[in-house]
């Protein structure tokens, strides 16, 4: 019995699994390309795959009579991107979202410190989860209750005239390209909506790379006779650039390709979101569609480039 155990056990220990296995052990870069293709080729085929088809379509004429598309190749798609009208839409898209990372960094900054700083154990765990629950809520849900809560007889009036700041309303409602009748009618409303609903996606990275900041430079600067103002602006601030420019690829990115909020809030007016989804599903002009998500592609690919000198993918 010993002796055939014996004999069995190399035809065991070279079987074609062990075989497959010792190959991978000796050549990892053969087990690290077999763990990634198949993903890879999912991202190529559907997402790049798909993406590439609809840009291509963007060179297909539409036929306003008929209301078809045909496969003859123009550039005409591409060049209405700049009749006055589009171009206008894409500056505002383009404006409103450059407010909306600013404006969400500005505040998100304070929570993101206090967080790091002044928090642990279940204090920590309140504050995150506090951050996070809304981006549990429904997005459409979380709109609709800002159009209730900006119309003229919702709460945020009721505070902006028990707080007395009827009068700053008023002055932003005469800015041209910002005001209107009520909140919920006007630029600045439909600013607010973005602010709030993005506003998570800054803190998370803020917070973070707060929580990377070494303790020992905050105590050399105190050392070296640093008041608190200074270490914030010189130690504290630039090592948090890489989250706030990370975080602002969310708000940047997720603003300007939004069609809901700029739908329910705010005055009439298309976004590029919106125009794509007019575009493509009330009108039916694909190249058109196609010609418009081009912008956003090539906004981000920009926006990405300029904040990775800033260290925002490390910040991630």
């Amino acid at each position: 019995m010993e002796l055939t155990m014996n004999a069995q056990a190399p035809t065991a220990g070279n079987g074609p699994l062990r075989r497959l296995s010792n190959l991978l052990y000796r050549k990892p870069t053969l087990y690290l390309s077999l763990l990634l293709v198949p993903p890879l080729l999912w991202f190529g085929a559907i997402y790049l795959g798909s993406l590439l088809t609809l840009m291509w379509q963007g060179f297909y004429t539409f036929d306003d009579f008929t209301m078809t598309v045909t496969p003859d190749l123009t550039w005409a798609n591409f060049a209405a991107l700049f009749t006055p009208a589009n171009f206008d839409i894409i500056q505002r898209t383009v404006l409103m979202a450059v407010a909306v990372s600013i404006a969400s960094g500005v505040v998100a900054f304070p929570i993101a410190y206090y967080m790091a700083r002044y928090t642990s154990g279940k204090t920590k765990a309140f504050f995150y989860i506090a951050v996070m629950m809304p981006m549990w809520a429904s997005y459409i849900v979380k709109a609709y209750a800002w159009t209730l809560l900006l119309a003229k007889g919702g709460v945020a009036m009721w505070f902006v005239h028990h707080l007395g700041l009827q009068w700053l309303l008023d002055l932003l409602m005469d800015v041209p390209g910002v005001g209107g009748n009520t909140l919920s009618t006007s630029h600045l409303g439909r600013f607010l909506v973005f602010v709030y609903i993005w506003l998570p996606f800054m803190i998370l990275p803020i917070q973070a790379s707060l929580e990377r900041l070494p303790p020992s430079l905050l105590q050399a600067s105190a050392d070296l006779g640093a008041h608190p103002r200074q270490t914030f602006f010189q130690v504290i601030l630039p090592l948090s650039i890489p989250g706030i420019a990370a975080g602002s690829i969310f708000t940047f990115s997720l603003t300007l390709g939004d069609f809901i909020v700029p739908q329910l809030v705010g005055p009439p007016g298309y976004f590029i979101g919106s125009m794509v989804y007019a575009q493509q599903g009330a009108i039916g002009n694909m190249p058109m569609a196609a010609a418009f998500t081009l912008v956003p592609i090539v906004l981000i690919a920009l926006y990405l480039s300029i904040v990775k000198r800033l260290g925002a993918f490390d910040a991630l």
